[in-house]
């Protein structure tokens, strides 16, 4: 049986800053929200689609990925043709294809609009 994605989880150094952003301009929404034993913010939980988006803090350094990187390198969100469009204006576009629109979020990961039409599997 085919497995499907339960979750994805995304390292940020500003939880918050980066969550509202994926609400602001995708639309997700937020599932859970953790705190650390001090209190503080470690994870913002947000809804894309039948997956899980987790934003989770790290002190990590921010790493910049052009074209394809080693490890994980994009997050791609299935839109349609029209919503494409729309959703454009929401982000600063650095490249477009046929059916893929590339963009950062505000930590400089690497994220896409895409109508590209996958096979469905059964």
């Amino acid at each position: 049986m085919p497995r499907a994605l339960h979750h994805l989880a995304l390292g940020a150094r500003d939880v918050e800053r980066v969550a509202a952003f994926y609400r602001a301009t995708l639309g997700l929404g937020e599932v859970a929200r953790h705190l650390d034993a001090g209190g503080a913010l470690r994870s913002i939980w947000l809804r894309a689609g039948e997956v899980v988006l987790m934003i989770e803090r790290t002190s990590d350094e921010l790493r910049h990925v052009d074209g394809v990187g080693a490890g994980p390198f994009l997050l791609a969100f299935d839109v349609s043709l029209d919503e494409r469009a729309e959703l454009e204006s929401r982000v600063v576009v650095e490249s477009r294809s046929e059916h893929t629109s590339y963009f950062r979020d505000p930590e400089g990961n690497r994220v896409a609009l895409s109508h590209y039409p996958l096979p469905r599997g059964e």
